[in-house]
């Protein structure tokens, strides 16, 4: 089969792979109709997050049942699914207390309550590292996904590919940052991050009512696309500091009452940010997350979406406890809300395939990755096609 195969930092590239097959009772098989590439990916894609032997990349796909194994109960050859990115096996502690992200079973090389850098991490995702389950993931013509009794669910056929592939990742995260910001109607929503993630929390910011939703970035062109799709605010970053005055300004002094991470250790960064990076022994920079911390009004909240691998030193603490902040973050458990998602795009309530700006064939892998790396094209999203 052909699958984008992840070999250093810098290089992906479309190869031809041996299909995969059943392992374990619970298994199916999915013949990959649709998967995109993720802001997420390129954190591996950067070498931000370590992966030492090549694997299949992927972990926002969809697809229909090509083969169960013989515990799959509820599904059968031909039926169309949607597969959430955590890998979670249902049964264990932390699957049946709604934390499927921290599934005891899915990673068992590297699983541990540490939570550490390099060990003990949690459950197990598609397609990011052997950290995390050495899980092939579903930038390929056919993927084995475990446990396929609790993650798949069915797609209604009235529904079309696109409509529903981001109910994978990015549309649970960015609604789930909605409420772990705890966002009440008429409320003043502040979200760092125009990339697929930042887009979709401003759409399920509208969908929770909000009086106000400011969307920070770098690029005008991304500033653009999402006020266009939500209608929202937007201020263009120049420096945190003008960008924190500009967010004061439009919440009357005080502050957004929710602030949401949308972008991680990866922001856009200047010589000076990089060197103390370096002196400091960390990987990228928490100044999106300090510019949430300056933004948000007292007694607010802040979701942290962005991922954070690595800890950081001058972590802004005196100045959460100081305005009283709560602040939430994580991997998105996709199982606990998906099902609800599912019902606002067949209601009509939200547009999810309305960011595609880029639908490219799997065996142009390469060149996708560095597009979207280098926000080249207008880049916002893109779209692979397993067999153009």
């Amino acid at each position: 089969m052909k699958a984008a195969v992840f070999h250093r930092p810098g290089s992906v590239t479309c190869d031809e792979t041996e299909d995969p097959n059943i392992q374990s009772p619970e298994d199916v098989i999915l013949k990959v109709t649709a998967t995109a590439i993720c802001g997420s990916d390129l954190h591996l894609y950067s070498g931000g997050v370590p992966q030492a032997r090549p694997m299949v990349l992927g972990h926002e796909f969809m697809g229909i049942v090509e083969e169960t194994g013989p515990d799959v109960h509820h599904l059968k050859r031909g039926d169309r699914v949607v597969v959430p990115f955590p890998v979670a096996c249902g049964g264990c502690f932390f699957c049946q207390h709604e934390l499927p992200v921290a599934c005891e079973n899915s990673n068992p090389k590297n699983y541990g309550p540490e939570g550490g850098i390099l060990t003990e991490k949690g459950g197990g995702l598609f397609g990011y590292g052997d950290l995390y389950g050495a899980h092939d993931g579903g930038q390929a013509q056919y993927v084995r996904v475990p446990y396929a009794n609790h993650g798949p669910r069915k797609v209604p056929d009235n529904l079309t590919d696109e409509q529903v592939l981001f109910l994978t990742d990015i549309f649970p995260t960015g609604y789930m940052g909605v409420l772990w910001g705890e966002l009440k109607p008429g409320e003043t929503v502040a979200i760092f991050g125009a990339g697929p993630v930042g887009v979709m929390a401003a759409k399920s910011a509208v969908l929770h009512n909000a009086g106000k939703v400011i969307v920070i970035d770098t690029l005008s062109y991304r500033l653009e696309k999402v006020q266009q799709l939500t209608g929202c605010e937007t201020v263009l970053w120049k420096n945190d500091r003008d960008t924190i005055t500009q967010i004061r300004e439009l919440t009357k002094g005080r502050g957004a009452d929710v602030c949401i991470d949308a972008v991680g250790f990866e922001p856009e960064r200047n010589i000076i940010d990089r060197l103390k990076a370096t002196v400091n022994f960390e990987k990228g920079s928490i100044k999106v997350l300090d510019a949430c911390f300056s933004a948000v009004r007292r007694g607010g909240r802040i979701s942290i979406l962005g991922v954070y691998p690595v800890h950081y030193d001058n972590f802004r603490l005196g100045q959460i406890f100081d305005k009283g902040l709560t602040v939430k973050a994580g991997q998105v458990p996709v199982h606990n809300i998906i099902d609800r998602l599912l019902g606002y795009v067949e209601q009509g309530k939200v547009t999810l395939e309305d960011i595609i700006t880029h639908r490219m064939p799997l065996s142009e892998v390469s060149k996708a990755y560095e597009i979207f790396d280098k926000k080249e094209d207008g880049c916002v999203k893109v779209v692979l096609d397993p067999w153009a």
